[in-house]
Order: C-alpha cells, then sequence, then structure tokens
C-alpha cells in the first residue's frame, strides 16, 4: 500500500498532470463564458429570427396535456424537452466553432514566432572578398583561395 501512495504522489507530482488539471479548470471557465455567450446572446437573436421561439420552453408532455411552461409540465408528468436539446446543439456548435478558430490562431501565431526565430538566428558564415566563396565567419584564412581574412571582417 505504501508503494502505492508513493507512485501515486509520483503520478500527481509530474507537470502532465498539473499541465492538465488546469487545462480542466480553463476549460470549465471558458464553457461558462461560451454557455453565456449562447444563452444570453446568440439563442435570443435566433429566437427573435425565428418570430419569438424560446428555445428553452419548447416541450412536449407526454401525458398530451398543454402546460403553459416547461416547469410545470415536469412538475406534472414527463417532458420531451427537445428545445434544451436544440439549445445545446447550437452551444455544442458554437463552442466547436471557438475552438476551432482558437486553435488555427494559434497555430498561425506560432508559425509567425518560429520563422521570426529562424530569421534572428545568427549567421555562421560570410564570403571571401576575394573569391566570393562562402567560408566560417571565424576563418583567418580563405580555404579555396588562401587569401589572408580580415577576423573583424564579417559579410
Amino acid at each position: 500500500m505504501k508503494n502505492t501512495m508513493k507512485e501515486f504522489k509520483e503520478f500527481i507530482a509530474q507537470g502532465n498532470v498539473m499541465d492538465m488539471a488546469v487545462g480542466v479548470i480553463i476549460g470549465g471557465a471558458f464553457g461558462k463564458i461560451v454557455s453565456s455567450l449562447v444563452n444570453d446572446i446568440f439563442m435570443p437573436l435566433i429566437g427573435l429570427l425565428l418570430g419569438g421561439v424560446d428555445f428553452t420552453n419548447l416541450f412536449y408532455a407526454l401525458d398530451g396535456n398543454k402546460y403553459a411552461n416547461l416547469k410545470e409540465a415536469q412538475a406534472a408528468t414527463g417532458v420531451l424537452a427537445y428545445g434544451n436539446f436544440i439549445q445545446n446543439i447550437v452551444d455544442f456548435l458554437i463552442i466547436a466553432l471557438v475552438i476551432f478558430l482558437f486553435l488555427k490562431n494559434m497555430a498561425a501565431l506560432s508559425s509567425k514566432l518560429q520563422k521570426k526565430e529562424e530569421a534572428v538566428e545568427e549567421a555562421t558564415t560570410k564570403v571571401c572578398p576575394f573569391c566570393k566563396t562562402e567560408i566560417d565567419l571565424h576563418a583567418s584564412r580563405c580555404p579555396h583561395c588562401t587569401s589572408q581574412l580580415d577576423l573583424n571582417e564579417a559579410q
């Protein structure tokens, strides 16, 4: 049992587990933001475009009776709340779109940063002023034409 606890502590202390925990926490907060975006902004606009439909109030009472709202129907009988299902589909599609756009922008940014890093790398060669061949930056004599080179000159 002590060996298992020791292994568990080592597992928890690994960087990947901590990164995953931070990702789950940030993902939960991100989910709340996107849910608010869907519920408070997009769904009312979609409902307005569809003639004032409130998706959260679309349901079918299994007993066949009519109820004023979803809460009353749920209190009285079983309910198929298909409006909530539609809302969750829209929620999923918006989350998927936001994640796609985020990852696409992150990949583009990463690519730009990588190109900048490659461009910033210092030169390791120079051109011989006599024979115009590429030689090592710190060479004091050209290996091709054997000309004496100025060490301070980096072309």
